[in-house]
């Protein structure tokens, strides 16, 4: 069956794509649910705790079909944070020698997020890792794989 342009039109949204602004607060924890908002404010916190200084987070329009992400680099690209309808995703890209120190970590990893970066396309510029954060243990993860793009300035207490 073929959909029309209105059809596609009618279809509820998964990003937020009003051009006008990026989301406040609010916003996003109205979009993305409460849960997944704690997420996002956690992760946040911990990128904030790991590498104090480092970045400013900058938020990018992606459009209509990929609407605005939240994303964090200093002269490379770190991670982006892409809210969603009632989840949000964090996208990391590892570049050949990245992934080499991924590869140490297997044993570490939990294995959905072992599985997310396994079936990751690897591109010209490195292996797209997308997760949902959707809990405790994907944090932890996402901490060890931050640490293979840039080590933390400071480790915290566990």
């Amino acid at each position: 069956m073929n959909t029309t342009d209105d059809q596609k039109n009618t279809e509820p949204a998964t990003r937020i794509v009003d051009p006008d602004a990026p989301p406040d607060a609010g916003k996003l924890k109205d979009w993305m649910g409460a849960p997944a908002y704690e997420y996002w404010c956690c992760l946040g916190e911990m990128i904030d705790d790991l590498y104090p200084g480092v970045f400013v987070p900058e938020w990018l329009n992606g459009g209509k079909k990929h609407g605005w992400s939240l994303r964090y680099k200093k002269n490379r690209s770190f991670c982006t944070l892409i809210p969603e309808r009632n989840a949000f995703k964090l996208q990391i890209t590892f570049g050949a020698k990245e992934r080499e120190k991924v590869e140490l970590l297997r044993d570490r990893i939990s294995r959905p997020t072992l599985e997310a970066y396994d079936n990751a396309t690897t591109y010209h510029d490195g292996k797209w890792l997308l997760l949902t954060v959707d809990d405790q243990t994907v944090l932890d993860d996402i901490r060890m794989l931050l640490s293979v793009k840039r080590r933390p300035k400071r480790i915290p207490a566990s």
